[in-house]
């Protein structure tokens, strides 16, 4: 099982059918079940086109984010693979046994000495490479923070524009465009000058699935210009609070004094998986349970997400509403939590005075929710709490579901494909 605790979550026929469709959905996104249709022996498969490997002296992977080393370990045991750099999460206990590939434990959310370190290793191995070799890529989310080499700015400095921008409530798409113009590796630079073939594939963790956008498209390309990183400053009143050597960079990229990061891709970047696979397959489930299903992806602020899922629930029993995404948290307490936690506490205070009983549930697919060591939470409206909104004031559901019950353990997944969750009735 990769729900840890899930004897103690399936207390009720509902719960427990919540719980087998929130496993079901997590397995689907494991890498050994993805990867083998695009890598065979010595093929790869992009496309109508077949890459034969034998046709080069070396063939290396350059694997990073939370499903960096699932990634790299799923195309090593299928094809003959000479070495590598494998970037993960600090924290897990990565699945890379083989000596040939040096694993890198970095800083997630926010980078490290370690991410710093991580990054000009993998802009050097790329770099290094000759006509006669082939990278294969293996990109996942999470990557942003794994790899970090600052451009025009100090390392100090960029850590500090990450942890504000994480907490203003932007986008992912918004809070990659600033990190892409502060990077020298970011947004396709990474693969600008490359001297080999490569291909990248591509988890997606980004709501439209905008390569660009994914782990910060570092062996894409980037659509997002110096001005439109202005904006978003701008847009959340970020200016006072980060760097003022940030917004001269930015007028100088605007003035073009300053190179644009690359708007042409060097690689064919392919999408393996994508959270709407999930969704799907979760529908499918639900559906053997003699489920009425419905299936959304919702993105925005968590509160205006809880809302909206309560508005589509049906009085009607049997109905199940499947969601995926990534909601965003705007911090303003000091609590322990994570959007998924918050969103299910949000549902809870939105459900209370349903007659009917409603079981909820929203999980990250990587495992790790906001700044604890549970992937979510599940529920459902018989729990009487008349202190929610303190709770929610100061964003700690964790406190809440670890009063209550509720907390989902799965630890590390060695995946992501952003967050999914249910409403059954």
């Amino acid at each position: 099982m990769i729900i840890q605790n899930y004897k103690e979550l399936t207390k009720t026929r509902h719960k427990k059918i919540a719980t087998d469709i929130i496993e079901f959905g997590i397995a689907q996104a494991l890498p050994q079940k993805i990867l083998p249709k695009f890598i065979k022996k010595n093929q790869i498969i992009v496309g109508k086109k077949t890459i034969n490997l034998e046709k080069y002296d070396k063939i290396y992977l350059v694997a990073f984010g939370k499903a960096a080393d699932s990634m790299a370990k799923t195309v090593d045991d299928i094809t003959k693979i000479d070495g590598g750099i494998v970037v993960v999460p600090k924290g897990t206990k990565s699945l890379i046994k083989n000596k040939k590939f040096q694993v890198i434990y970095a800083g997630h959310p926010l980078p490290t000495l370690q991410s710093y370190r991580a990054g000009k290793a993998v802009k050097e191995f790329v770099e290094n490479r000759t006509n006669r070799e082939f990278i294969i890529f293996l990109v996942s989310g999470g990557s942003s923070a794994l790899m970090c080499v600052p451009e025009g700015i100090t390392f100090e400095e960029k850590k500090h524009v990450n942890q504000v921008l994480i907490k203003s409530g932007a986008t992912i798409h918004e809070i990659n465009c600033i990190r892409k113009h502060l990077s020298a590796i970011k947004g396709g630079k990474l693969v600008e000058n490359l001297g080999c073939d490569a291909v990248a594939f591509v988890m997606s963790d980004v709501i439209g699935d905008d390569l660009s956008s994914i782990a910060s498209g570092y062996a894409y390309h980037d659509n997002t210009t110096f001005d439109d990183a202005l904006e978003i400053i701008k847009k959340y009143k970020l200016g006072k609070l980060i760097s003022n050597k940030i917004i001269r960079r930015f007028n100088a990229g605007m003035k073009g004094k300053i190179q644009e990061t690359p708007k042409h891709p060097k690689i064919n970047n392919i999408i393996i998986a994508q959270n709407r696979d999930l969704l799907d397959a979760m529908s499918k489930k639900s559906r053997q349970f003699g489920f009425v299903t419905k299936t959304i992806t919702t993105s925005g602020n968590v509160t205006s997400v809880a809302k909206k899922l309560a508005t589509l629930i049906q009085k009607r029993h049997h109905t199940c509403i499947i969601f995926g995404g990534e909601p965003t948290v705007n911090v303003t307490g000091n609590g322990k939590g994570g959007r998924n936690q918050e969103l299910v506490l949000r549902i809870l205070q939105q459900m209370q005075n349903k007659k009917n009983r409603f079981t909820f549930a929203s999980v990250g697919t990587d495992g790790i929710d906001g700044n604890t060591k549970f992937a979510g939470a599940i529920t459902d409206n018989t729990v009487s709490a008349k202190n929610i909104q303190n709770y929610l004031k100061n964003n700690d559901s964790n406190s809440f579901f670890k009063k209550y019950g509720g907390l989902v353990k799965t630890g590390y997944t060695h995946t992501n494909l952003m967050d999914i969750g249910l409403i059954l009735n």
